[in-house]
C-alpha cells in the first residue's frame, strides 16, 4: 500500500510539473513555478550540498517558493555552505535538518538552532547519512548539480561527481522526483554517470554552480609551529608504523605533512615505504609529493578548484575517464577511508580529557563530515597490513585471544587555537549543546576510546600504549601544554609516562625545535605550488597572492 502511495503521488507531482517543462527539460525562469508544483508540504527533500559542489541556483529557488503553499520540509543534506541553504528554514519552508557538515555557515547554524529556528534531526558522518536516504530518510525530491546534461536527463558530473550518484539512487528507485541544475545542456555528453532514467528534470542554471575550495591550504600561512608538530608526527608515527595508506583531514597542520614529505619524509626513508595510497581530494599541497614520487594511488570523493588539468595529466594517480576527466565519489571514498586506511589523521576544536573530540561547540556547529568513519577502529575489517597489526600488538598487549589489527587514528592539534582559545578542555562544549538544542546525544565526533595518538607542539601521547583510563588521562593532559586541562596534570603521572615512553617530547625524538624551519618546506607559496605542477595548477583568484 505504501509502495502505491507513493507511486500515486509521483504520477501527481509529474503531471501538475509537466506545466512547467519541454519533456524533461525546465527554463531557469519556471523553476520556482515547478518546485512549488512537485513539492507537497512535509516532504523529506535533498538538496545536494556537497564539500564543494553546490546546488546553488536550486537552492536560491527554494528559498523563494511560496510559503503558504509550501512549508515544514525536511532538508537532508551533507553539507550546509550557502546562506541560501538557511534562508530556506528562516523563512519557515523549512523547519528541520539532518546534515553532516556546515562549515562556513557553523556560526549561524548555532545561532538558529538555540534560537529555534532550525530544528537538528542528527549531525551524521556521511555514510551514515547516505544510508539513511536508502531506509527511513529517502527523499520525496531531490535536487542536484552537474556540469553537463542532454535533452533526455543524462548526466554527466566531470571532476566532482561527490553526493550525486547516491542521491538519485535513492530517490529515484523509491518513486521520488530527480530534478538537476546543470551548467550546460547538450547534444552529447563526455560519459554518462547518472542515467537519464534516474532524471525527471533537468534546467541550464543563469551561472555555473558553486565550487568551494575547501581543500586548498597557501604554504604562506604555515608556522614553524605547525611544522614542529607535522615532524614529531612524521618521526614519532608515521616512521614508526610505515602506513602505506592513509587519510589526511583538511587543514594546515596536515597541509605541513605533505609539504615535508619530499624533504623531512625523505630523509627519514619515508619514500617507497609509506604513504603510498591515498583517499583524498585532489590537495595542491599534495603537488611536491607526488612529484617527488612518494604516491602511488590517489582516491577522491571529490575535486578541488583549480586542480583539474593537473590531475588529468596524471592519470597515473588519480582516477580518470575514458573522457579524460577525474571520477570522483564520496560514498565509494567513505567506504575507502573507513576501511582500507592504516591511518587517518585531522584535527579537532575541543578534546577533553578522555581524548573525545568535536567540532561542535558553544557558539558553532560545525558538523563531523567524514571524520567518525574515518577516526575510529573499524571492528569489521579483516585484511592485514603491517600497520595495522603492529598497532593492534601494541593496543591490546597481548591480551586478545585472536590475533587482531588497529587503525591508527592520530589526532594533530595546537594547544590553542583561533583567538586563544584552548584545544584542550575539561569538558566538551557538545554537552551544553546537547541540552540547549535537544539532541539525543552529545555531539561528538570521535570518540576517545578509538583515539590512538594525540600529537601537539607539546609533544605525542602514545594512547594504545596506556593500559588504564588513569594512564590515558594523564598522557593527554601530558601534551595539553599550557591550557588549563594541561596545567592540571599529574606532574610526576606524566613523567613516568614519559620514561615509559607513552610521552615523548621533541628531545626524546632527537628533533631540536629551532628546526621547524619554513626551509624545509617543498613549496613555500602557492605559486611554488604552480611551478611545481609544471603549471597546470590553476589556483583561484583568492590564492593569486603573486
Amino acid at each position: 500500500m505504501q509502495a502505491d502511495l507513493r507511486l500515486r503521488s509521483r504520477r501527481q507531482r509529474l503531471e501538475r510539473g509537466a506545466a512547467f517543462s519541454e519533456g524533461k527539460v525546465v527554463s531557469a525562469g519556471n523553476m520556482i513555478a515547478l518546485l512549488e508544483s512537485v513539492l507537497e508540504c512535509g516532504d523529506i527533500v535533498c538538496l545536494e550540498g556537497d564539500n564543494q559542489k553546490q546546488a546553488d541556483f536550486l537552492s536560491r529557488c527554494l528559498a523563494k517558493v511560496d510559503v503558504k503553499r509550501i512549508h515544514d520540509l525536511h532538508l537532508v543534506l551533507s553539507t550546509i555552505a550557502l546562506a541560501d541553504q538557511l534562508d530556506i528554514f528562516e523563512r519557515g519552508i523549512a523547519r528541520k535538518v539532518d546534515f553532516s557538515y556546515s562549515g562556513p555557515q557553523g556560526l549561524r547554524m548555532a545561532r538558529m538552532a538555540m534560537a529555534g529556528k532550525i530544528n537538528i534531526g542528527n549531525i551524521h558522518t556521511y555514510l551514515e547519512l547516505y544510508s539513511r536516504y536508502f531506509t527511513d530518510l529517502c527523499p520525496n525530491v531531490c535536487c542536484l548539480a552537474a556540469e553537463m546534461a542532454d535533452r533526455e536527463g543524462n548526466l554527466y558530473t566531470g571532476d566532482n561527481t561527490e553526493d550525486s550518484p547516491v542521491v538519485a539512487e535513492a530517490t529515484a528507485f523509491k518513486s521520488g522526483i530527480v530534478i538537476a541544475q546543470v551548467n550546460k545542456i547538450v547534444d552529447k555528453i563526455p560519459r554518462v554517470d547518472i542515467p537519464g532514467g534516474w532524471v525527471d528534470y533537468v534546467c541550464e542554471s543563469p551561472k555555473p554552480f558553486f565550487l568551494e575550495p575547501l581543500f586548498t591550504r597557501d604554504p604562506a600561512q604555515i608556522t614553524e609551529t605547525m611544522i614542529l608538530a607535522a615532524m614529531l608526527a612524521m618521526k614519532g608515527i608515521y616512521a614508526k608504523y610505515l602506513p602505506k595508506s592513509l587519510n589526511h583531514g583538511v587543514g594546515f597542520n596536515t597541509a605541513a605533512i605533505e609539504l615535508l614529505l619530499p624533504t623531512y619524509g625523505a630523509e627519514l626513508g619515508l619514500r617507497g615505504k609509506a604513504c603510498l595510497h591515498w583517499l583524498l581530494n585532489p590537495h595542491p599541497t599534495m603537488i611536491p609529493a607526488i612529484e617527488d614520487g612518494f604516491v602511488k594511488t590517489i582516491y577522491t570523493v571529490g575535486s578541488e578548484l583549480g586542480m583539474s588539468r593537473y590531475v588529468a595529466a596524471r592519470p597515473d594517480i588519480f582516477p580518470i575517464g575514458r573522457d579524460g576527466s577525474m571520477r570522483s565519489n564520496r560514498a565509494f571514498g567513505q567506504m575507502c577511508g573507513h576501511y582500507a586506511t592504516d591511518m587517518f589523521i585531522g584535527a579537532s576544536l575541543q578534546i577533553d580529557p578522555q581524548g573525545n573530540s568535536s567540532t561542535a561547540t558553544a557558539d558553532r556547529i560545525a558538523g563531523f563530515g567524514g571524520a567518525p568513519n574515518f577516526g575510529c577502529d573499524p571492528r569489521g575489517r579483516r585484511h592485514c597490513t603491517p600497520a595495522w597489526l603492529k598497532a593492534g600488538e601494541e593496543a591490546y598487549g597481548g591480551k586478545s585471544v585472536a590475533p587482531r589489527g588497529r587503525r591508527l587514528v592520530v589526532q594533530l592539534v595546537e594547544t590553542f587555537h583561533g583567538k586563544l582559545e584552548p584545544t584542550f578542555v575539561e569538558k566538551l562544549d557538545a554537552w551544553e549543546l546537547q541540552e540547549k538544542a535537544g539532541f539525543a546525544l552529545p555531539p561528538i565526533m570521535i570518540y576517545g576510546d578509538d583515539v590512538t595518538h594525540i600529537v601537539t607542539e607539546e609533544g605525542i601521547a602514545h594512547l594504545l600504549l596506556c593500559r588504564t583510563p588513569e594512564e590515558r588521562e594523564q598522557a593527554i593532559r601530558g601534551v595539553a601544554g599550557y591550557t588549563p586541562m594541561g596545567l592540571a596534570r599529574d606532574r610526576r603521572a606524566v613523567e613516568n609516562l614519559r620514561d615509559r615512553g607513552i610521552i615523548q617530547r621533541p628531545e626524546d625524538l632527537g628533533i631540536r625545535k629551532g628546526e621547524a624551519s619554513r626551509d624545509l618546506l617543498a613549496a613555500r607559496t602557492i605559486k611554488d605550488l604552480v611551478r611545481c605542477s609544471g603549471g597546470l595548477y590553476d589556483p583561484p583568484a583568492s590564492f593569486r597572492n603573486w
